[in-house]
């Protein structure tokens, strides 16, 4: 695929998060909503189902599946045809969203045999967009709710990725709910290495968006994720200059797999 192509579909990507981000913003802003629970315990609002609507009814035009952590899952018989995919959590960090501590986003990446090669990650509170394509890199755009759909005007607005950093310590940024013992040792270790360690908790994909920005070095995952919780940062991380590894390996972590839950990992720039 050109890029040419890639800038198109990044745009229809762009206009489906931020439609998307009005829809949950709707529901976030009304006085109650009701919770549902999904098969796998996971919680389940009309905000997932609403910003999955918005996305898929302008990514289905485009010809290319979509993968959606709210649509229908195909067999791997049928998948594993893919040459392309798009991979799309609606609402990233529901618990962030039901808790009201605003740390949720949108999420949607293009995925090329296996590889996520273009991402969108949203912030409908923030209105923070992130960006990227393998080629072009990675960018954030600061208080965006609307778009005239000029790509090439938006990359000349945004922030390129990373943002220049000035300070001695090391930063770690962690889940702000799925905290496990293995990632308490990791950087436990991390402190006997380096002089000084910062924790920095985050809920969603903000996690990935922060090594992309440059604003911590390292995530490491020892918890479940599945592919469409960092499909999207993925690309957004790697464009930026970093790297989502398989913990203890230089193997980057691939998507539209057999099993769509994702090993554990380790996101990191150089530090």
């Amino acid at each position: 695929m050109n890029f040419s192509k890639r800038k198109e579909l990044l745009s229809s990507a762009i206009t489906a998060s931020l439609n998307a981000g009005k829809e949950i913003l709707e529901v976030y802003n009304s006085l109650d909503f009701e919770i549902q629970t999904k098969s796998d315990d996971s919680p389940l609002t009309i905000a997932d189902q609403r910003a999955h609507q918005a996305i898929v009814s302008i990514l289905d035009e485009l010809g290319i599946p979509v993968l959606s952590e709210e649509g229908e899952h195909l067999d791997y018989d049928i998948r594993r045809n893919w040459d392309y995919c798009w991979i799309v959590d609606p609402l990233d960090g529901t618990k962030e969203f039901i808790k009201r501590n605003d740390e949720f986003t949108v999420n949607i990446a293009l995925i090329e045999n296996k590889t996520s090669i273009a991402g969108v990650i949203y912030v409908p509170v923030y209105k923070q967009l992130y960006f990227s394509d393998k080629e072009m890199g990675s960018f954030r755009m600061d208080d965006i709710e609307d778009w005239s759909g000029d790509l090439d005007q938006l990359v000349k607005q945004s922030k390129k990725l990373p943002l220049s950093q000035n300070r001695n310590s090391l930063r770690v940024v962690g889940s702000r709910s799925h905290m496990s013992k293995e990632t308490k040792d990791f950087i436990s270790n991390l402190q006997e290495e380096h002089d000084e360690v910062e924790l920095i908790s985050k809920g969603s994909s903000l996690k990935l968006c922060m090594i992309a920005e440059g604003e911590a070095e390292v995530y490491p995952r020892y918890a479940p994720t599945m592919e469409w919780d960092i499909a999207a940062g993925h690309a957004i991380v790697s464009a930026s200059g970093g790297k989502v590894l398989h913990l203890n390996s230089e193997e980057e972590i691939s998507y539209n797999k057999e099993n769509l839950l994702n090993p554990w990992f380790i996101c990191k720039r150089e530090y």
